[in-house]
């Protein structure tokens, strides 16, 4: 028969489910449905298989030599958790609206990215609740969702990133057909939607697919969260298949329109085809017609993910970029401590990310005492996403207090405007678009109490690479992962959606102004060029045909005046003077109020102010100057 899938649970007909499943230490295996036993077929290669009569709704388990019953590895859902059974779904049930969508999807270009963890996006932490909530982020200039993992994980909540059961969208937000209506919606209101996935270990809690091979994870070799998963030695074939089916699975029915891969450092194989871009490609045959984002965290700023094939790459489209949020983190609290120590936060920093990408690319990081990087030179601008928060560096500060509560207000408006103006892809986390109080702190309420000690302890020791975090008087006053308390108190506060309108108001005027403005919206297409102005300060110049240039000046000291004013990029077009297009020094914004910048005889740098300017035609003789 024809599967559409190697493995899981398929219905076939209106009362048929043909299982199938990769189990190599079997010697016979048998589906169990209620009370009744259903042996399956041995195949090659330790494959069982078979139909039985059930349909959607059914919940079953698979039997190991007449021993003990498992849930399914490609389980689509699991009710009661990783350890209760497995149950049947019916992909086809939903009916989707999203047609017109299916012809186009979503590229990165142009893409303003938003970080959601489903759990605490609302107080109710469903898909359902977080479908109201889609409008809001649509009036907002969002236009791509990054959803947070959401393989299943024991406990009754967590990030997601110890999912083990990673065909089976956890119970915790709802059902597999509520996900579905979230995505549907999101669509319908022209929202594209990626997923983070989470390729490079599996939770040590729930994770059964040691009862069914020994193959799936590399016992020799180790990341930080444990057994590295065997992509290239013994019987990796099926483990290979296991996760490109995964990729397809996702894309095809859900919808998904892409993926966030997280941690590929942590990956190890040596295929000829690296398992990321061999999902990557398995994901974009899956959609057909419609295109879709990959995009890459990798902590070793592996360029060539991003490359073609062509040139010894994986064609992903992005990479997260932890360069620019260090220097800007560094900029706007002044602490370089643990992994900040390499970074200045000066003005020199930005110009380089701005026209390079990374600013690590094979040189010497004294954190690591080893080169960082690697060549990113022709590199897009987009390729590269930027952020001032997401879910990782939010929850490392001591008590994952958001960043504009470490700064000052001047100075977050500031580069709030470099982010979202510069020529990357910007991403917003979750409630910065309205300059969210609330914190978001590390929590999981997975295993037993000594695996959740551990998991407490192994967070704290983390955190004490930080001096600020790592004397006993902080570390008594760190957030307990495992405690209700510390995940309820991480629930967005959407109240602060109007208690922080001029918040809500910087963003989403940068947002409208970056989508719609003439030259912004271009990204890099035209050269972008920039100049240190003083040790707080700088500009970026965005030029562009038909003296449709740009300039952003960026101060993030105090006031100063530009005497001389001798760079050369601070000139406007020929026959043209500048304006101001935008400034965060406007009083909607929380701001002192608007001053000019730019005269025939002087410029002024306004303190902790970012300042867009755009040319206009002359309208009177330029000043001579005094004769001396």
């Amino acid at each position: 028969m024809q599967r559409r899938y190697p493995i899981g649970a398929e219905i076939i007909s209106e009362n048929e489910t043909h299982f199938r499943v990769w189990a190599p230490k079997a010697d016979k295996l048998a589906v169990v449905l209620e009370e009744r036993t259903h042996p399956l077929a041995a195949e090659d290669d330790g494959y069982f298989s078979g139909t039985v009569n059930c349909s959607a709704g059914a919940r079953y388990r698979f039997q190991i030599n007449d021993g003990d019953a498992f849930p399914d590895p490609a389980s689509r859902f699991q009710p009661d958790s990783p350890h209760g059974a497995s149950c049947v779904v019916d992909p086809f049930s939903f009916k989707w609206t999203d047609a017109n969508w299916g012809g186009r999807g979503v590229k990165l270009a142009g893409q303003i990215i938003y970080e959601m963890h489903i759990g605490t996006f609302t107080p109710e932490g469903t898909w359902r609740a977080a479908i109201d909530k889609l409008p809001d982020l649509k009036a907002s200039g969002m236009t791509l969702l990054e959803v947070m993992p959401i393989a299943d994980f024991p406990g009754r909540f967590g990030w997601g990133y110890d999912g083990v059961n990673l065909f089976a969208p956890t119970r915790l937000y709802g059902t597999p057909e509520d996900l579905r209506a979230f995505i549907d919606r999101a669509h319908a209101l022209g929202l594209g939607v990626i997923l983070d996935v989470v390729y490079n270990h599996f939770g040590p809690d729930g994770n059964y697919l040691g009862s069914f091979s020994n193959d799936y994870l590399h016992c020799d070799k180790e990341n930080e969260w444990g057994d590295a998963i065997n992509f290239d030695g013994k019987n990796c074939g099926p483990v290979r298949e296991f996760f490109i089916t995964n990729g397809r699975y996702w894309i095809e029915e859900f919808h998904f329109d892409g993926f966030r891969f997280d941690a590929t450092q942590c990956i190890f194989d040596r295929s000829e085809e690296f398992i990321i871009g061999a999902i990557g490609r398995a994901a974009r045959e899956a959609a057909g017609e419609r295109s879709i984002v990959l995009i890459a965290e990798s902590e070793t700023q592996e360029a060539k993910m991003v490359r073609p094939r062509s040139e010894g790459g994986e064609d992903l489209d992005g990479l997260w970029n932890d360069d620019w949020h260090h220097a800007a983190f560094v900029a706007l609290t002044g602490r370089n401590e643990a992994y900040y120590s390499d970074y200045t936060g000066r003005p020199q920093e930005f110009i380089s990310t701005a026209k390079y990408g990374y600013l690590f690319q094979g040189q010497s990081y004294s954190w690591q005492e080893a080169p960082r990087g690697h060549p990113a030179f022709g590199l897009k601008a987009e390729a590269f996403v930027s952020f001032l928060e997401n879910h990782d560096q939010v929850s490392n500060s001591a008590t994952g207090d958001r960043l504009r509560l470490q700064t000052s207000p001047g100075r977050y408006r500031a580069m709030t405007a470099l982010l979202l103006l510069g020529p990357w892809t910007p991403l917003l986390f979750q409630g910065e678009e309205f300059g969210a109080s609330t914190p978001f702190r590390y929590f999981s309420e997975a295993g037993d109490d000594k695996l959740r000690e551990a998991v407490k302890k192994g967070r704290f020791e983390f955190l004490a690479q930080f001096p600020s975090a790592a004397s006993s008087e902080a570390q008594a006053r760190l957030p307990v992962p495992y405690e209700l308390e510390t995940f309820n108190r991480c629930k967005l506060d959407w109240s602060e959606r109007e208690t922080n309108r001029a918040l809500s108001d910087l963003h989403r005027d940068l947002i409208k102004l970056r989508h719609e403005d003439s030259r912004l919206r271009l990204q890099m297409e035209g050269g972008i060029d920039g100049a240190v102005l003083g040790s707080h300060s700088f500009l970026l110049r965005y030029f562009a045909k038909q003296n449709d240039d740009r300039l952003l000046l960026v101060n993030l000291g105090r006031r100063k005046e530009l005497t001389p004013a001798s760079e050369p990029l601070l000139a406007p077009p020929s026959n043209c003077e500048w304006e101001i297009l935008w400034t965060s020094e406007s009083q909607r914004y929380g701001g002192p109020g608007v001053v000019e910048v730019a005269t025939d005889e002087k410029w002024l740098l306004p303190a902790e102010a970012a300042v867009l300017l755009r040319p206009r035609q002359r309208t009177k003789p330029r000043k001579q100057p005094k004769r001396r």
